[in-house]
């Protein structure tokens, strides 16, 4: 059986998706699709804590708790417009009783577009300009990474507005191996190509491509470094840009893990050692704990 694309329709029977705004909706309609289930396989297990919301579209379901049925919950009905035991860890185990249809969704991403919908003061159609001709797909896929789950939904919605639309033509250089870094960028429509320079091969060597909700950009930012490959627009496109001091303060220094004199100590000993660092991958060390452990630093 395959999976079939989702009108949005369906999504205006479930709570509380019914309360989100059209182009937030039409949104998530995009990425969203009804999968299938036959009767008597398992949807998702009791202590499960994968962050992942159910809905169910067509057909019935069992709810249990330690083998024991405690419910059932029929396509349709009143208990059906809420997800299917959304608690985490998960506090029933969910069966089909008969063949079902249902969708799934992040739930950090659903919460997300949930709280930046009822505190924005805009909708997405309003980033996209008069004339353009792309959807709100980069949004989407944007906020699907893990760096954007963990920022707050105040700072995603001034990202959004910070942002800045640059229009490109094909083989424009976006940025430069070797420049200073300024901005963040985002695709919105269009493809872009990175390549990096080595000292055999000037022309450059091409790392990757990006279409659409890809990012670039953020290390040489993070970094304070000087850009580290070439980017350019393999079509015609359009980018939204971040600039430096946004970037740092709005999206970078949410992600940023602080850590303590002994922590920061044990994560230097290790790297001199070259013993494997269990450390948070964006990590910080404060100023006073930094100018106690600076023979350390200088050391490794």
């Amino acid at each position: 059986m395959e999976d079939r694309p989702l009108d949005l329709s369906v999504l205006k029977t479930f709570s509380p998706l019914d309360g989100l705004k059209a182009e937030n909706l039409h949104a998530l309609a995009r990425k969203t699709q009804i999968l299938e289930l036959g009767a008597g396989r398992v949807l998702f297990k009791q202590g499960d804590t994968d962050k992942r919301t159910f809905y169910l579209v067509a057909g019935k379901v069992e709810l249990r708790a330690d083998d024991k049925l405690i419910g059932t919950v029929r396509a349709g009905s009143p208990e059906a417009r809420a997800a299917l035991a959304p608690g985490l860890p998960r506090k029933f185990t969910a069966r089909a009783a008969i063949d079902l249809e249902y969708i799934v969704i992040d739930s950090d991403l659903l919460d997300v577009l949930i709280t930046w919908d009822q505190t924005g003061q805009y909708e997405v159609a309003e980033l996209r300009g008069d004339g353009l001709d792309v959807t709100g797909d980069w949004m989407t896929t944007l906020l699907q990474t893990k760096a954007f789950h963990r920022i707050p939904p105040a700072n995603i919605q001034a990202i959004f507005m910070r942002m800045q639309r640059i229009n490109y033509r094909t083989r424009d250089v976006v940025i430069k191996q070797g420049t200073e870094g300024d901005y963040f960028y985002v695709v919105v429509s269009g493809k872009c190509v990175v390549t990096r320079e080595t000292p055999l091969n000037k022309e450059g060597i091409k790392l990757a491509e990006l279409g659409p909700g890809d990012s670039f950009g953020e290390e040489a930012l993070i970094a304070e470094a000087k850009r580290n490959a070439t980017v350019t627009m393999a079509t015609d496109g359009t980018l939204m840009r971040l600039g430096k001091a946004d970037f740092q303060t709005l999206l970078n220094e949410p992600l940023l893990q602080w850590v303590d004199y002994d922590a920061a100590r044990a994560i230097i000993a290790k790297a001199v050692n070259g013993s494997t660092c269990d450390c948070p991958a964006n990590f910080r060390i404060s100023g006073s704990t930094r100018r106690s452990i600076s023979p350390y630093i200088s050391s490794g």
